[in-house]
């Protein structure tokens, strides 16, 4: 029995006891949840390290060390332990995503040696809801894209993460990590959009990390020239139906606090702000 305080890699053995700690917080936790249910600890399935902090012999708290950096339910003693381990290791990750707090305090603690970095998104609201908005009729034109839809969604996946993130997904790799993801929801019934009648995508979303408790929407995009139409009130109901109808109770997203159409958006969707995430781009 540990009696002092550690931090550790997990191993598959940890499974248990490390799925019992994700899921106290299914909406916050719901990315990297997802992908340990799936990929269980391995870190050649995980796609990372998962660590662990412990104190008096129990797991208090986690860090996802992997394309991203992400503290889970993480303390402040170990948010401290975490970024002494990664400043060990060495940045390997492109962002540090997590809570607004305990990924604020890991990126103060690493920027000495990891800065700077090329854009921090101090405050990102958290927003859930539960229910359809019973005064907005989903767009019925938005429907699940099939998997020889590929090349018609791709354009719009670039562009929206382009105009997110501020750099292009196809860089680096050509875009094939990036390609095999969108892969992944499209053949997962996953990814959603409105065509026109050129079939050209009017507006898309994804329903991302999804648990069995807790499912997250991501990626959500309008053609600039059709903005200001009401396309994304109606197009996320849509989404959202798909949602509770067939992944999970609960649907939650996170949006940059400087966008105020898309929050304004969301908030008439139903979407409610029950806390707020941080995100550090490299």
């Amino acid at each position: 029995m540990l009696t002092t305080t550690t931090c550790r890699v997990l191993a598959p053995g940890d499974l248990a006891e490390a799925l019992a700690l994700l899921e106290s917080e299914p909406v916050n936790n719901a990315f990297v949840t997802s992908r340990v249910q799936v990929a269980g600890l391995d870190p050649w399935r995980l796609g990372g390290e998962m660590w662990g902090y412990y104190e008096g012999g129990h797991l208090r708290s986690l860090c996802y060390s992997g394309a991203n950096l992400v503290p889970i339910c993480a303390t402040p003693e170990a948010v401290r332990a975490f970024a002494e381990r990664a400043r060990r290791t060495g940045r390997r990750c492109s962002s540090i995503v997590g809570p607004a707090e305990s990924t604020g305090l890991l990126w103060r603690l690493l920027e000495p040696s990891w800065g700077p970095a090329r854009e921090v998104r101090a405050h990102q609201p958290l927003m859930v809801t539960e229910q359809l908005p019973p005064d907005i009729e989903p767009d019925p034109l938005v429907r699940r894209i099939r998997k020889d839809e590929m090349e018609t969604i791709m354009p719009a996946c670039v562009a929206m993460f382009t105009e997110e993130v501020g750099v292009s997904p196809m860089a680096g790799d050509g875009g094939l990590l990036y390609q095999a993801r969108v892969a992944e929801l499209v053949g997962a019934g996953r990814s959603f959009a409105r065509l026109d009648e050129d079939g050209r995508v009017v507006f898309k979303a994804e329903i991302g990390a999804a648990t069995p408790t807790a499912c997250q929407i991501q990626g959500v995009w309008v053609a600039p020239e059709h903005r200001g139409k009401g396309l994304s009130v109606t197009g996320m109901t849509a989404v959202l139906r798909y949602a509770l109808a067939d992944v999970a109770p609960v649907v939650s997203l996170y949006v940059n606090d400087f966008n105020t159409p898309a929050r304004a958006s969301y908030r008439r969707v139903g979407f409610r702000e029950v806390g707020a995430f941080t995100s550090v781009l490299f």
